[in-house]
């Protein structure tokens, strides 16, 4: 059994959620230049550019790199060999979060009820998953979402007849309706099996995969592929004005499901698809 102080954890959370919300992943800008090199329109060149300027700007000033530093969405890997000590593994990370978005100036974005909307002025509660593993360690996963491109996310329950094709559609037709709501270019989530619940914890998880990697099923990475594809012939492109690069990346995480269901998620993000794993 391996211990590990709260102490360690909340220090590990407060830096997590202020370096996701300043600097993005070496891959995500890689495909930013990636797809401006690809692109023929110049409006959509220009916008890229900026995109870029503003990884810059934030990297180098220690600024947000969006002003929606989004509500602190947590994947834990908790190894069964792991003892916490201190106090709460739970509590821990909301703390974390606590002290990041407060000593990082980030904005405040979550409300305490849903109905009354009085904002908690500290960005908790987070949200947390929760997962047992072998082993001793502790991984933990924030992906910072803002709300712009969430609102845009859809939740189907299709019917298995409705197949591939269906899952082809719906994916489709969430990138149309998002348009330039969910900042393009953005980042497709997607869910595919399990319940009405777990379809869209697999979208979200879907979302702290790098772009530009892939399903290890095969037939999951063809479909990656294949509708990366068509959402970017859609020519909706960055901003929505215009473009091939109307998505980085679509990433697909699959379940077991019921022989009566087909349950797919779609969680929408924008080209600021914020994400860090840190090892304990």
């Amino acid at each position: 059994m391996r211990d590990i102080d709260v102490s360690e954890i909340i220090s590990i959370v407060s830096d997590m959620c202020i370096d996701a919300n300043l600097r993005l992943s070496d891959e995500t800008v890689k495909c930013i230049s990636a797809a401006k090199e690809s692109e023929d329109a110049p409006l959509a060149v220009e916008i890229l550019n900026q995109l870029e300027d503003n990884m810059k700007i934030a990297n180098e000033d220690r600024i947000p790199i969006c002003q929606d530093t989004g509500m602190a969405v947590f994947f834990v890997e908790l190894g069964q060999e792991v003892h916490i000590t201190g106090g709460s593994l739970t509590d821990a990370i909301n703390e974390g979060v606590r002290r990041g978005y407060t000593d990082g100036y980030l904005r405040k974005s979550v409300v305490g009820d849903p109905l009354i909307r009085e904002n908690t002025k500290d960005n908790t509660p987070a949200i947390i998953h929760y997962d047992i593993v072998p082993g001793d360690k502790l991984k933990l996963t924030i992906t910072p979402k803002g709300f712009g491109s969430e609102n845009m996310s859809r939740l189907v329950m299709l019917k298995p007849a409705d197949g591939v094709e269906g899952v082809k559609r719906e994916v489709i037709e969430a990138a149309k309706n998002a348009g330039p709501n969910a900042c393009p270019p953005f980042v497709l989530g997607v869910g595919i099996g399990g319940d009405f619940e777990l379809v869209a914890k697999l979208a979200k998880k879907a979302l702290t995969r790098e772009p530009g990697s892939h399903n290890p099923l095969p037939h999951i990475a063809d479909l990656e592929k294949e509708l990366l594809e068509s959402i970017n012939s859609l020519g909706i492109g960055p901003a929505g004005l215009g473009g091939k690069t109307t998505a980085l990346a679509v990433n697909i995480e699959t379940y077991a499901t019921h022989i009566a269901g087909l349950p797919i998620a779609i969680n929408m993000c924008c080209h600021v698809d914020r994400h860090k794993s840190v090892v304990i």
